[in-house]
C-alpha cells in the first residue's frame, strides 16, 4: 500500500470489542519483524498529548515505507530511542536517551480522517521536554491489532490507555 492511498479502516470498534482478543503473541518476533525505523522527530497534528495525554513522536513520511510496505495498518509495538544530541549539542537528560518501549500506530486514523498515512510512536516514558528535530530510531518487534475506527472520542480514549497498560 502506496503513502498516497487512503483505505478504510477494517474493523469498527464495536464489533472488534464484542470479541476482543487477549494481548498474546510470540516468543520471538516473526517475519517481517523486526523493522528498523529512524528519522528526525517532526510535529504532528498536536492531537496526542493535548486530547488524549498520549504524546507520540511522529517520523517522516520517508521513515516509514521500510514498514508500510510490509505491513498492514495497525498498531505495532517494539522500543525506540530518542537521540539526546541536537545540532551536536546535547539537550536531553540521560534518562530521555535511553532506549525505551513503545507502542506505534501506522495507519490513516479513521477517526480524525486523516489524508495521509502516518506513523505515531507512543514512547513509555515521561519526557519533560519536547524532542522535535532529535533523531529518532525504533525497532518494531510485533502487531498488536487491526487500526480501529472508533465511535466517540471516549471511546478513542479508553483504548488509547487499554494500549498503554498492556504494552
Amino acid at each position: 500500500m502506496g503513502l498516497q492511498e487512503r483505505a478504510a479502516a477494517p474493523v469498527r470498534t464495536e464489533s472488534f470489542r464484542a470479541n476482543r482478543p487477549d494481548l498474546v503473541g510470540p516468543e520471538v518476533p516473526q517475519k517481517p519483524f523486526p523493522i528498523h525505523l529512524s528519522g528526525a522527530v517532526q510535529r504532528g497534528f498536536g492531537r496526542g498529548g493535548k486530547d488524549l495525554g498520549c504524546p507520540t513522536a511522529n517520523l517522516p513520511d520517508e521513515s516509514i515505507t521500510p514498514m508500510s510496505s510490509v505491513t498492514e495498518t495497525g498498531v505495532y509495538y517494539g522500543y525506540a530511542q530518542v537521540s539526546r544530541e541536537k545540532d551536536g549539542q546535547v539537550i536531553l537528560p540521560e534518562e530521555d536517551g535511553k532506549v525505551l518501549p513503545m507502542v506505534m500506530s501506522l495507519g490513516w486514523n479513521p477517526y480524525y480522517k486523516n489524508e495521509k498515512m502516518t506513523a505515531e510512536i507512543h514512547i513509555m516514558h515521561g519526557f519533560k521536554a519536547d524532542f522535535y528535530g532529535h533523531s529518532m530510531k525504533a525497532i518494531v518487534l510485533g502487531y498488536i491489532r487491526p487500526e480501529l475506527d472508533y465511535t466517540s472520542r471516549g471511546e478513542f480514549f479508553e483504548q488509547m490507555q487499554r494500549l498503554r497498560q498492556a504494552s
